[in-house]
């Protein structure tokens, strides 16, 4: 059967678990895991530049023996030259799996609705998910078991917190969201994770004050305030977002074991220091490494589930439409 990994909304608590766990274990033991996509094409479809995304699925892609195909904006400008369902239907005939990093969410909800192929998010307007996993991956290997902890996200409730969010909510672990008014997480992002979090005992908040997110946090973690392609709010946001930065006594009110995350790029001086960025509670580095092994778990697992280009599709659950 096909399987699409389009949102975290749309996995199981046990299939997350599981990803987690292959994660760890392919970058324990990569040499078991080498061939397993020999003879498989997975195109790269990326509207938005990236260096962690790219990088770390073009490499992971190698090291498990398939074949990657980079494909910009300029090389297929998606669904204005042709058809997103035109382009979909070209790549289901080629490839084995399509990742796709994208602004409008709908495009890559869409591909996964026309292709028979596995379609996997890499981040759109609304959810980063394969960020999720990464980080989840990072969060256990430095405070063990989550369920229960508190997870703090400072800043602007974006893409990046709503798969978090989810990805809280599927686990047990607390989420508390500091956003300024206006910027919190949209309501069915909410929703959804109250829903799991009902199931799996996780709390689940949106405050206004950083310092009440903050304390006893066991993760603080922040984003940028100015994604790419809204350069132009920039002064607005600047102004918005005062007192949301991640500093030295913000992190004083978490955990002293608390670890900082940032799923980078970080704009360094806006939404955190770098006396925070560079302390020994930090583990960005970490983090960005195992892009790399949650990446390879996830193009592995829907590969293997959807058996080849013949699948039939399956439908996601509805999200930012």
């Amino acid at each position: 059967m096909k399987r699409d990994f389009l949102s975290i909304a749309d996995w199981s608590s046990s299939d997350l678990r599981k990803l987690l766990l292959l994660s760890a274990d392919m970058k324990a033991h990569p040499k078991k895991y080498k061939d397993s996509l020999r003879g498989k094409a997975i195109a790269l479809i990326f509207e938005k530049q990236s260096l962690r995304t790219h990088v770390t699925f073009d490499v992971g892609i190698n090291q498990l023996g398939g074949h990657s195909v980079y494909l910009t904006q300029s090389d297929i400008n998606l669904g204005k030259r042709e058809s997103v369902h035109d382009v979909s239907k070209n790549l289901e005939r080629w490839m084995d799996a399509v990742v796709v990093r994208t602004y409008a969410h709908q495009s890559c909800v869409d591909m996964g609705r026309f292709m028979k192929i596995p379609v996997i998010n890499a981040l759109t307007d609304h959810e980063h998910p394969c960020q999720a996993i990464g980080d989840f991956m990072t969060v256990i290997e430095h405070i063990g078991k989550v369920k229960g902890k508190k997870f703090a996200f400072i800043g602007d409730g974006n893409n990046v917190c709503n798969s978090l969010m989810l990805m809280s909510a599927k686990m047990g672990m607390n989420f508390v969201a500091a956003t300024p008014d206006g910027y919190e997480p949209p309501s069915d992002v909410m929703e959804l994770s109250r829903e799991d979090a009902a199931t799996s005992g996780a709390g689940i908040e949106v405050v206004r004050d950083p310092a009440e997110a903050a304390e006893g946090a066991d993760v603080i973690y922040t984003d940028v305030w100015i994604s790419m392609g809204q350069e132009n709010e920039k002064d607005k946001k600047l102004r918005e977002f005062q007192g949301y930065q991640v500093t030295k006594e913000l992190m004083g009110l978490a955990k002293k074991s608390a670890v900082f995350m940032h799923c980078l790029p970080a704009h360094r001086g806006e939404e955190v220091t770098d006396e925070v960025m560079d302390s020994a509670q930090s583990v960005v580095w970490d983090e960005a490494e195992n892009r790399l092994h949650s990446q390879k778990a996830i193009v592995y697992t829907v590969t293997r589930s959807s058996g080849g280009r013949s699948s039939p599709a399956k439908k996601s659950r509805k999200m930012g439409r």
